[in-house]
C-alpha cells in the first residue's frame, strides 16, 4: 500500500507512528512504553491482544488512540472472506471491546473504534478491502491528530518566555514532540523539569527522552519535588496534556497533576493544559477514574518495597478544578476553563 507523507516527520523515535502501534504482516506491533528506553515490542495477533496491551499499559498517553484503530485492522483481517453480515458482526464486536479498553478514556477510544468500523462497512459495501480501508483511515486520523496538536503547540509555545523554564507532567506525548519542534522554530531558549510520575516513571522514561532527543536540556525530578523546584528554580510555566477535559473545564490527567497545579497557583506559575474539550463529559462527575492494581505501588521493577501486610492504592488519574487552570490550549487558540 502506498503511504502518504506523514505528520510524524521530525519527531523522535518514540513518537513515530510505526513505533506506537503498527499493522504489518498480519500482526500489530506496539512499542512497550513500560520499559522504554529499552526497546521491546508487544506483538498482537488478535484484537483481544491489542485490547489487553492497552489495558496493561503497554502503550500509554496517546498511544492507545492509534492502537485501537490498528486493532480494528486486525479485526478486519480476521473477518476477511466471510459473508458480509458476519464480517460486520465481528467488526462491531471488536469495536465495542477495543473502545472499552481503558475506562477513563473510553469515550475517545470508542469514537475511534466506531470510525474504523464505519470505514470497514463502507469498504465492504463497495466490495473493496476492509483491511486496507481501516489501515488507511487509521493513518489519516493519526495524521490529522498530529496536525491538530501541531497547532496547539504553536499556541502553547507562545506562552513561554524567550528564555526560561517549563515543568511538565506525565507523558503528554505528541504535544511534547510538537512543542519542542515549535520551540526550535521560534528559537526560544527553554529548559525543562520532568516529574518522574510513579509507578511507571513516564516522566523520566518517556517525556524526558523525547525532550532530550530533540536537543533540549531536561532534568528529571521525583514526583514529590515540584513545589521545591517552583521555589528554587524560577519555573515560568507548568504544562500538561489531559486524558479528559470536561465541558466545564475540569482536567482529568495522570494522578499528581492536581498537586502540581496547587503548587503552581501558590507560586504564581501559570498552568496551561493542551487538549480537546470533551463533548461527552460535561462535568467531572461523569468521568470514571480508573483504579489500577494496588500491587503496582508496592513494587518497583518487580521488587516489593513494603512488608507483606502493607496495602496499596492506585488511582490512575486525578481531577484538577478549573480555577487552577490558566488556560486550555486548543487547535483554535487558548480558552479560559468553562468558556
Amino acid at each position: 500500500m502506498h503511504l502518504p507523507e506523514m505528520n510524524d516527520k521530525g519527531m523522535p523515535e518514540l513518537l513515530r507512528f510505526e513505533n506506537i502501534a503498527w499493522y504489518e504482516d498480519g500482526a500489530v506491533r506496539i512499542l512497550d512504553r513500560r520499559i522504554y528506553p529499552e526497546i521491546r515490542y508487544e506483538i498482537c495477533r488478535t484484537p483481544e491482544e491489542v485490547a489487553l496491551a492497552i489495558r496493561n499499559m503497554v502503550t500509554q498517553s496517546g498511544g492507545p488512540l492509534l492502537a485501537v484503530q490498528m486493532g480494528m485492522v486486525l479485526a478486519a483481517k480476521a473477518a476477511a472472506g466471510k459473508p458480509e453480515a458476519e464480517q460486520i458482526k465481528e467488526l462491531e464486536g471488536a469495536a465495542a471491546m477495543l473502545g472499552q479498553a481503558r475506562p477513563t478514556t473510553s469515550a475517545a477510544l470508542g469514537k475511534l473504534a466506531e470510525k474504523s468500523l464505519k470505514a470497514a462497512k463502507d469498504a465492504l459495501s463497495r466490495g473493496t478491502s476492509a483491511v486496507d480501508a481501516v489501515f488507511a483511515d487509521a493513518l489519516e486520523e493519526a495524521n490529522a491528530r498530529y496536525a491538530r496538536i501541531g497547532k496547539m503547540a504553536q499556541y502553547l509555545v507562545e506562552t513561554f518566555p524567550a528564555s526560561g523554564t517549563v515543568m511538565t507532567q506525565c507523558f503528554a506525548e505528541t504535544i511534547v514532540g510538537k512543542m519542542c519542534l515549535e520551540i526550535r522554530n521560534t528559537k526560544k531558549d527553554i529548559r525543562f523539569f520532568c516529574p518522574e510520575t510513579r509507578p511507571y516513571l513516564q516522566g523520566a522514561r518517556l517525556t524526558a527522552s523525547v525532550i532530550s532527543d530533540l536537543g533540549f536540556p531536561v532534568t528529571v525530578i521525583t514526583d514529590n519535588m515540584p513545589a521545591a523546584i517552583f521555589r528554587k528554580e524560577s519555573v515560568d510555566v507548568f504544562t500538561s496534556a489531559a486524558d479528559v477535559i470536561t465541558g466545564d473545564g475540569h482536567v482529568i490527567n495522570k494522578v499528581g497533576t492536581f498537586q502540581i497545579a496547587l503548587a503552581a497557583r501558590w507560586f504564581n506559575v501559570p498552568y496551561y493544559v493542551s487538549g480537546e474539550i470533551s463533548r461527552t463529559h460535561a462535568t467531572a462527575e461523569s468521568v470514571t477514574i480508573e483504579m489500577r492494581d494496588p500491587d503496582d505501588v508496592l513494587r518497583f521493577r518487580g521488587i516489593r518495597t513494603t512488608k507483606p501486610a502493607v496495602k496499596g492504592l492506585y488511582p490512575a488519574f486525578d481531577v484538577t478544578p478549573p480555577e487552577f487552570v490558566t488556560g486550555i490550549v486548543t487547535e483554535n487558540g487558548i480558552v479560559r476553563p468553562g468558556h
